[in-house]
């Protein structure tokens, strides 16, 4: 009779509370408030930044603040942003992260990018790799997405801050752009525009609006960017060095009224998208599966959607998205997404936390 009555009341359970084996996620890291970027360290503990200026370290359920975080300026979608470990951290011990900084030329801020060692809850031996110049009041923006090649030269992006006529084109100026350093900060060689007078020397790409989202393709070791257009055309590119990716002068988007800004989706000598949202998702965080945890889902491309709160996963076929799958729907804005050292997907939303999704 109890077991009959156990069954009964599961069975109830699971029609009127939905509760179901078919759960999308389980909650790893509560009470974050925005999660804009998160790494693992080797014995498994986050790193998480919340935009708002502090470093989080998480470990066994306890999360505790790291002191000595540099000044952060915090305004609009300027902040502490994305944060990687060097490719060899575990006989180096550098972290590089960037954020957006008030020292320099000019007031409000810029995005920079710097390097350190955690020690005791501390970051210490603070080097400042690169400070995009010069600082703007205007709050849009920033980038910044962090990633390295198998060379351990270290891309980060810089988005246009607000002055899409001047900036992106401009090779002699920061802002729209991706750039490359080796990882103590110096130009490589071979960097692109390494002999234009006047350019920026880190500059590896141009022309674009706000990339927000960049990850090496584990197949193919491609550079693989994503990109906020303005009312319409987000945009996933394929990173070239050297290459013009076309903003403002080719886009698929409007102007917020409604308006055009250009009757061109295509130029001659500029790079088009293997993919483009209309209308846009106002795409953050970037991610692809390379484990077996998820079974067929391998090489899916995942990414985060600000503006209608899910996870995309991006079906590919060589460099063409296939199809897309809406996932984690109305979760909230996906900020970052990465694989963790157990293969699983780590996901950090705003006003929620960082969550593990759990395959089906």
């Amino acid at each position: 009779m109890k077991q009959s009555f156990y069954i009964i009341f599961v069975y109830f359970s699971f029609i009127v509370f939905g509760f179901s084996q078919s759960k999308e996620y389980e909650l790893i890291v509560p009470d974050l408030t925005n999660p804009w970027g998160f790494t693992f360290l080797p014995d498994n503990a986050l790193l998480i930044t919340e935009k708002e200026g502090k470093l989080i370290h998480f470990k066994n359920g306890v999360k505790r603040e790291v002191q000595g975080v540099p000044k952060i300026y915090h305004r609009g979608q300027g902040g502490f942003l994305d944060i990687e470990l060097h490719p060899n951290y575990q006989k180096n011990n550098w972290i590089y992260f960037t954020y957006a900084s008030s020292e320099g030329k000019g007031s409000g801020g810029n995005t920079t990018l710097m390097r350190a060692k955690l020690k005791n809850n501390q970051l210490i031996d603070q080097q400042v790799l690169y400070k995009a110049s010069p600082n703007s009041t205007k709050g849009q923006h920033f980038g910044s997405r962090i990633t390295f090649d198998e060379e351990n030269h270290v891309y980060f992006s810089v988005g246009d801050r607000g002055n899409r006529d001047e900036y992106p084109q401009d090779l002699t100026k920061d802002g729209g752009k991706i750039y490359r350093l080796n990882d103590d900060g110096t130009i490589p060689k071979n960097n692109p525009f390494i002999n234009i007078s006047n350019a920026k020397k880190a500059v590896y790409s141009y022309g674009h609006r706000n990339p927000q989202g960049m990850e090496i393709n584990p197949l193919t070791k491609e550079i693989w960017s994503h990109e906020h257009g303005p009312k319409g055309g987000d945009e996933i590119n394929i990173i070239k060095k050297g290459k013009n990716y076309g903003w403002p002068k080719v886009s698929y988007g409007v102007n917020y009224s409604g308006t055009k800004f250009t009757d061109n989706t295509s130029l001659p000598n500029m790079e088009n998208p293997i993919y483009y949202w209309t209308p846009s998702i106002a795409p953050s965080g970037m991610a692809f599966i390379n484990s077996d945890k998820y079974g067929n889902w391998k090489s899916n491309l995942l990414i985060g959607s600000l503006k209608f709160q899910y996870l995309t996963r991006c079906v590919l076929k060589g460099n063409k998205v296939f199809k897309e799958v809406k996932m984690l729907k109305d979760i909230g804005r996906v900020r970052s997404i990465e694989q963790g050292l157990d293969g699983f997907i780590y996901v950090g939303v705003e006003n929620l936390g960082i969550i593990k999704l759990l395959p089906k």
